[in-house]
Order: structure tokens, then sequence, then C-alpha cells
């Protein structure tokens, strides 16, 4: 396990409770819900894996889900955790939901097969920290799917840099690097990595646990 003492997720647990009412609205659209889709089907084989959402959210991944897995979801806000357990009664998808902290995970080591990651490294305030957590709770030889939107290292991109300084502070970051963020992170190796959405901003990413 981590320290006891993350950096304060309080902002963003009241930036999602705020959202949590029209999140679905604002972001669950047929372009979104293809490239959700297209991420959980890069995976094959969920059969009999344990795995692990972090920031589950509202739940939008859980339609795409196989139903041979056994699913565990977390999220750090209750308001956004009520959601995704309706969406998952409607859909009829068994998973687990608890809150919990992306970056000082409730889980012991090498607890997971496999980990979903969407849109979450560019949302928690320590990404580096929390994909650190996934690796851990993660088993040798195990998966972290990732789905986010990501500067390329030494990318200017000055006007995504400049809204960070709002968008930060409303939801999400739109100037995480994600080399940067892995190379603070020894263990998990890239394995895939494709544009998924808008240009290459946002890239579907599979790392290995070797």
């Amino acid at each position: 396990m981590t320290d006891e003492h993350p950096p304060s997720t309080l902002p963003l647990r009241r930036a999602y409770t705020f959202w949590a009412p029209i999140y679905d609205a604002l972001i669950d659209n047929r372009a979104t819900r293809r490239v959700r889709q297209r991420s959980i089907e890069l995976l094959r084989d969920w059969g009999g894996k344990r795995v692990l959402l972090i920031g589950v959210g509202s739940g939008l991944d859980l339609p795409f889900l196989p139903y041979d897995g056994t699913y565990t979801g977390i999220d750090i806000t209750p308001a956004m955790l009520e959601r995704a357990r309706r969406r998952a009664q409607r859909w009829g998808c068994p998973i687990r939901l608890m809150k919990g902290n992306a970056m000082s995970l409730p889980f012991d080591d090498d607890e997971f097969d496999r980990i979903v990651m969407h849109l979450i490294l560019a949302v928690v305030p320590d990404p580096a920290r929390a994909l650190c957590e996934a690796a851990r709770v993660l088993r040798p030889g195990g998966e972290i799917l990732i789905l986010d939107k990501f500067l390329r290292p030494g990318q200017r991109a000055p006007l995504r840099r400049a809204l960070n300084v709002l968008t930060r502070r409303l939801a999400t970051r739109t100037d995480v690097v994600f080399e940067d963020t892995l190379a603070q992170c020894p263990g998990p190796t890239l394995v895939h990595d494709e544009p998924a959405f808008l240009g290459g901003w946002f890239r579907h990413i599979i790392l290995r646990k070797e």
C-alpha cells in the first residue's frame, strides 16, 4: 500500500458531485460510446478475469463489458457511484461498486488480472501516483487498459495548456504527458498505443506488468 496521505481529492469530489446529474448528457454520445467499446475490445478473453475499473464514474463502460468477467468499480464520488449502480441494474452487469481513491487503492498487491482506467489519469491530482497504484494491485502478466487525453512529449499545444488553468478546476486536466507519467512508474511496459479520438489527442493505450 502507499502512504495514507495522498493529495487532497476534496476539490475533485466537489466537482464531480456537481457534474453527476448532467455528466451523462455531456459525455455520453455515439462517438464516445464507440471509443469506449473499441477500448474494451482491444483485449480478448475476459472470462474469469478479476477486473478493476478505476474511476468507474456513472458506469458508462458497463454496457461494453463481457459478462464472464468478475468486476469491481471504484470512484471517489458517491453521487457518481449511485448512477453507476442504477446503470449496472439496468444492464444486468455483475459488478461490485465501492468508494475508493485512485491514488491510494484499498486493495492488496497483485489482486487483479486486468485494470481499466478510462478518463481518470487526466482527472486525478497526481496521475503518476494513480498509475503506480494500478500497477501495484495488478498481478504480473496483467494489463492496464487506458483511454484518455494526453499531450505528446515536447508537444507545445499552447491552447490546451492554457485551457488547463480553467479545466483542472472544473473536472479534468489538459496538460498531462503520458510518457512522463509512465516514466515515474517502474513496472508496467507499453505494449499498445493508438489514436482514439480528436486527431489522436485521446489515445488507446495498453500496459503490461512484466
